[in-house]
């Protein structure tokens, strides 16, 4: 995954480990908010799970973090209209790969916590909606804020989020694109060797692939390499 991408879900992997209460038990933002203090937390008082590739990272992302993830639906969402391309089988294998890929991403971007505060909006919308967006900003020193919004849907296992934006840009439309350049060349087989062969190979080629794709915009490129990359190549 490329790196500015990769970089992002720092601020939303701070942001999901499973707080004190069960998840169906809390509002949507609630439970975000709480989970932020505990990770945070964490990362304060344990150096170790501050090293990025740490046994402890991988095992905070597997138990705390992956649960709360609709990873079905947002494999469907970054396929788009190729998903009903996808048998049955594929479809598991693709979901697999893919939160495969995004589970390393997460693991590598904890290691990467400098420092950055999270503020939480107050929840809008009607009271038994069954999805909601919640709206927070991120701020880090020198710095502008910066607008993280999770899309979330309540599921009989509590709520689960499905899609994040990360200054206006949606984290399944980053994938999207390619998905579906990988599908035009090479079918939904082509995908899946795609996306096993960069998990298999930590990710290298995905990196070198999303990066030529995110710097035909410029703009948005400097706004995640910055944001989450804190400069740092």
């Amino acid at each position: 995954m490329q790196k500015l991408v990769a970089r992002y879900p720092l601020l939303l992997a701070l942001a999901l480990a499973a707080p004190a209460l069960p998840a169906q038990e809390l509002a949507p933002d609630a439970l975000l908010r709480a989970v932020t203090v505990k990770v945070i937390d964490i990362l304060k008082q344990d150096q170790e799970t501050r090293t990025a590739g740490s046994m402890k990272v991988a095992a905070l992302v597997e138990s705390d973090i992956a649960p709360l993830f609709d990873f079905g639906r947002m494999t469907q969402l970054a396929m788009a209209r190729n998903w009903r391309l996808a048998t049955p089988e594929q479809q598991t294998v693709l979901t697999r790969e893919f939160r495969a890929l995004l589970l390393r991403t997460y693991s590598t971007a904890l290691g990467n916590y400098r420092g950055e505060v999270f503020e939480f909006k107050r929840l809008r919308g009607p009271p038994l909606a069954t999805e909601v967006t919640v709206r927070s900003e991120v701020e880090q020193p020198g710095k502008e804020r910066v607008a993280l919004d999770y899309e979330m849907e309540q599921t009989p296992a509590g709520w689960k989020i499905y899609d994040v934006k990360v200054a206006g840009v949606r984290l399944v439309t980053t994938y999207r694109d390619i998905f579906a350049e990988k599908v035009r060349d090479g079918g939904v087989s082509g995908l899946i060797k795609f996306l096993a062969d960069g998990n298999h190979e930590g990710g290298a080629r995905f990196n070198s692939v999303k990066r030529a794709f995110w710097e035909k915009s410029r703009l948005m490129y400097a706004i995640f390499l910055n944001m989450f990359g804190g400069g740092r190549p």
